[in-house]
């Protein structure tokens, strides 16, 4: 199985960390960023593959290589899956979907090439799909694994205060540490539940997520009244990034925002 360390793969079994979906079976590879798919895909087994690959993607920080040499997708919604999952995670730290499938031609003597298939990535081999990835590897990510406890907001500021500065994106601390406080300080409040915080940048972007294990997802009804004890955050973090958002993940949620730092050079204005 090319690509496959198999004495370290998992194989998702149920709603939280694998599972039979129709005929089509996910097989993580824990020692890279592969993930496996064989069977048969279709419509009923759509929103499970997207739910595994997601999983995936809020567990490691970095692109995942969808392998799917052993897979037989049967309509367009399970086939559409995929770019489903890529747009979903465009706007997370270091993330990204790409796919491995040897039946998508990308021309005769370029068996490492890429093309683009809609919308996602797609390499031929496993091979040259990891080799694409070792080629451009992470610039930067930090993550900090946290207990919903008092304190937490503070470590989490501490790590995006390192983060901002390591990268030169000084000017973005004070309102990332406003977005990472409330979210974190959400999980604290509500979800209760251990949470990951990672961060990274893009271009001249500052990408932030906290994972948690909560399926509560935030709601933002805008400004609250002014009598109104708390139901602040959202209002915060709207106000702080450029574009913010959550996405369900089978065991959780992953709330996410971006900064730049255009919009803060409007705010000082």
């Amino acid at each position: 199985m090319t690509g496959i360390d198999r004495p370290n793969a998992r194989t998702v079994t149920d709603a939280h960390n694998e599972a039979i979906m129709s005929n089509c079976l996910v097989e993580i590879d824990e020692s890279s960023a592969v993930v496996r798919l064989t069977g048969v895909l279709d419509a009923a087994g759509a929103e499970a593959v997207r739910g595994a690959l997601l999983a995936r993607l809020s567990d490691r920080p970095g692109p995942v290589v969808a392998d799917v040499t052993g897979l037989r997708i049967v309509d367009e919604v399970g086939r559409g899956v995929f770019a489903e999952v890529r747009r979903e995670v465009a706007d997370w730290p270091a993330a990204d979907l790409l796919l491995c499938d040897p039946a998508v031609q990308v021309g005769v003597g370029a068996p490492a090439r890429q093309t683009v298939e809609a919308g996602v990535p797609v390499w031929p081999t496993v091979d040259g799909a990891l080799a694409a990835l070792a080629a451009t590897p992470l610039a930067a990510v930090l993550s900090a694994d946290l207990a919903p406890a008092v304190g937490a907001a503070r470590q989490a500021r501490e790590l995006v205060t390192t983060g901002c500065q390591r990268w030169g994106m000084s000017m973005l601390v004070d309102p990332a540490c406003i977005a990472i406080t409330e979210m974190v300080n959400n999980v604290v409040a509500h979800a209760r539940t251990p949470m990951t915080v990672r961060l990274a940048p893009q271009d001249s972007t500052l990408h932030l997520a906290v994972r948690d294990h909560s399926p509560r997802r935030p709601t933002f009804a805008g400004v609250s009244p002014p009598n109104r004890a708390g139901g602040r955050g959202l209002l915060l973090i709207d106000t702080v990034a450029r574009r913010w958002g959550s996405s369900a993940i089978p065991d959780g949620k992953v709330v996410w925002c971006v900064l730049h730092p255009d919009d803060e050079v409007a705010h000082l204005g």
